[in-house]
Parts: C-alpha cells; structure tokens; sequence
C-alpha cells in the first residue's frame, strides 16, 4: 500500500476470528466491550497506527488496519480481551491488502454472516467507522473502503433477494420456540436483556407467537419499559428475576455481559423450563442443564437452523457476488489514482507558481494590466492541464509508472513526503 500514499504503513491487514472456526467460549473471551474498544483505538493511536477499524458482535471480533506487521493488531486485540496470543493463533486468520478488501466486502455484504444474507452487519460497520473517525484515527482509505461496502450492501438488498424472508438469530430463536414448545401463545416467558438482539427477538415473539404473557427485564428498567410501552408487555424488577424464571416456560437472555447472568442457584422450578441463550460470551451458566426439566440452546446452535428461506437465499449468491466485484472494482481504480496524486498536486503548485511569476512580470510590465482576469484564466488553464494529465494516467494502457517519472523529469518537481 505505499505507493498509494493512504498511510505511513505499507500495508493494510484484516485481523480476527469467526464462529468458522471459534466457538462461543472462545469468541467470548475474545469480545469487545465499547469501553475496551475505545481503549484499542488510543493505544492504536500511540503506537502511531493512522488507519483501524474494530468490530466486535456475537460471531465474530476483526480488526482492519495499517501496520507494519499483523502482530501489532493481535496484541492489541490481545491486550484489550481475555484471550491469549496462542489461543487466537489456533482459531484467527489473517488477510493482508487485496484479501484484506475482499474479506471486509463479504462480510458487510452478508455473505460472510452466519445466517447467511444477515445485513445486521453493516450498521455495526457504520458504527465502527464513525468511532475510529471520533478518536481522528480513520484515513481517507478507510472510508472509501467502508462507503464501498455500504454501497455493495444496499445494491445486494435493494437488487438481490438475498435477504428475502425472515431469516436472524431472532427469526431462528422464534422458530425453534415453536417447535419444542407445544401452545405457545399461553406460555409465559421472560425475556433478560432489552439490547439489539433482545428488541429484535421480542419483536419476532409478538409477531409470530401472539403472546402476551411476555415479562421484560433488564438491568436498567427504563430500557426495557421503552420496548414494553411499544408493545404493551409487562416490566418487572431485576431484583424479580429469580421469581419471575420460577414462573417462566421459556427464558430468552440476551444480556451483553462478561461472564454469566443466569447460574444453576437462580432456577428453581417444578415445570419444564426451556433457556435460550443469545449472548456472547455466553451469560447462562452450562450447570443449569444439571437441573431437572431444565433445557438450554445457545445461540450457534440456533445459527445452525436452516430453512426454506435461507435455502432460498442461496441461489442469490452469484448476484451478490458480482455486485461486489463491480463496487470493488471502482474502489481498487479510485485506490489506483492515489499512486499518482501526490505527482498531480505537486504539478498544480509548480505551475501555480510559474503563473505567479508571469502575472508579476506581466503587471509590472503593461499599466492597464487586468490582473484579476488575468489570474481567473490562468487558474482554469492550470485546471484543464493537470485534469489532462490525470486523465492520461488513468489509461488502461498507460505505464503509469513510466509517465509519472516523466512528469517529474520535464516538471522538475520536488514531491512532499509524509
């Protein structure tokens, strides 16, 4: 990436891990917090880093950023997590440049989601930019590269019927309620945690179950009393949880916490009990299945449900992939123009400064000299040249190298360095 004058780094690398290859205990210890995110992006900053974006959601935390080496970005995200180096080496990959490009295209494209054709991903992208913007850590690369991506999303969403039908964790967790829970529209559940994933779960339950013996708890009450008042579901205390689970057939937790929410001490109850755990890293203690009548599900088993419509969006995948291809395109030819920016910028200054040499002359020289005309024409002549130059080094069968050095040669130009 050096020719290309986006960053001090030579090049740019993708950083990570996924539920491919890492399962929830592990992508747990390897979660972001915002606060530990926050942290990242100011040690990133120190260690002279000018270009990172970090994502962290329930399958998968990456890193995209310039570096001199991908160590650098693995002990950050070491540094910021529970995990280890060699516990992130046995499940991590690592793309540099063009494959780094690549990977960021499919995955906020939905392609690389686990529920294939979830769109989820590219809000939190947006999100990740303008966080990295926030902390003046986000370079003119990375957010070309993440309009290119939002602009690939929405053309598979709005041109594809790749994310035709409910399919999401939350259409899954749904799903799966319907199938191991006989009468559900009497039952009565409680949902822990009002975040993302909660509200969309609580939507797909009163969409599909038309229950309205669902309870809302969340940690901090106004929360989850502002979901309620959409749907008008009852709000109880989190002091009330452990009354409330005694009383629950079903039990949704998509709390975001650390370390478990739900332990196997919080559960007494004489009936049978069904626990959906959303979270990541998981917030439901394993020991609770030791408990009689007691069943729990985690959220990669519900990202493993497949059905008609996911089935469905697969014949959507070749479309989808050329939508990708032509945005990508575009971007590697605007990432292609920056090789020869620095020789354009400093062709405008040298010319600038020789029609500032021949105004003077020129004004000192005629006494009815329009010096005002005179610099307007001038300024739009320098336009026309140098956009004539741009526009040859864009040829594709121009020797962009060869002609940049020729520029330089006749121009004589002195180029600035970072």
């Amino acid at each position: 990436m050096k020719d290309y004058h986006i960053s001090k780094h030579n090049s740019f690398y993708t950083i990570g891990l996924n539920y491919k290859k890492a399962d929830a205990e592990v992508r747990g210890k390897f979660s972001l917090v915002e606060a530990a995110i926050d942290n990242l992006l100011m040690q990133a900053k120190a260690q002279g880093i000018d270009g990172l974006l970090v994502t962290s959601t329930c399958n998968r935390t990456e890193l995209y950023g310039f570096a001199q080496h991908p160590f650098q970005l693995i002990k950050l995200l070491c540094d910021n997590t529970l995990g280890s180096i060699e516990e992130f080496q046995e499940v991590a990959y690592v793309y540099k440049n063009n494959d780094a490009i690549s990977h960021l295209f499919r995955v906020g494209t939905g392609l690389d989601s686990q529920i294939l054709g979830d769109f989820e991903i590219i809000s939190q992208l947006r999100q990740s930019f303008n966080r990295s913007k926030k902390f003046d850590i986000a370079n003119p690369f990375l957010e070309r590269l993440c309009n290119s991506v939002i602009q690939a999303s929405k053309r598979i969403k709005n041109d594809t019927e790749m994310s035709s039908g409910s399919t999401s964790v939350a259409f899954a967790s749904v799903q799966y309620i319907f199938k191991n829970v006989p009468d559900i529209s009497d039952k009565k559940i409680v949902l822990f945690g009002t975040g993302k994933i909660g509200r969309n779960t609580c939507e797909n339950l009163i969409k599909h179950t038309k229950n309205s013996q669902i309870t809302l708890i969340n940690r901090t009450k106004d929360k989850a009393e502002r979901i309620a008042g959409k749907f008008d579901l009852v709000v109880k205390d989190y002091g009330d949880l452990q009354t409330e689970i005694r009383s629950a057939d079903v039990l949704i937790v998509a709390t975001g916490a650390q370390s478990p929410t739900i332990s196997k001490e919080m559960i007494h109850t004489k009936k049978s009990l069904l626990i959906l755990d959303l979270s990541i890293p998981k917030n439901v203690a394993a020991e609770v299945t030791e408990l009689p009548n007691v069943s729990l599900v985690h959220l990669d088993q519900l990202s493993q449900i497949t059905d008609d419509n996911l089935e469905r969006r697969k014949q959507f995948i070749p479309e989808a992939e050329a939508i990708i291809e032509h945005i990508k395109d575009e971007f590697i030819q605007w990432l292609e123009t920056r090789k020869f920016a620095p020789v354009i910028k400093a062709l405008k200054k040298k010319l600038k400064t020789m029609k500032d040499e021949e105004l003077d002359f020129q004004s000192r020289k005629m006494s009815d000299f329009n010096s005002i005309q005179a610099d307007i024409i001038s300024e739009r002549i320098i336009q026309k040249i140098t956009k004539q130059f741009a526009n040859h080094l864009k040829g594709e069968d121009i020797d962009a190298d060869n002609s940049l050095a020729l520029i330089q040669k006749v121009f004589q130009l002195e180029l600035e360095t970072k």
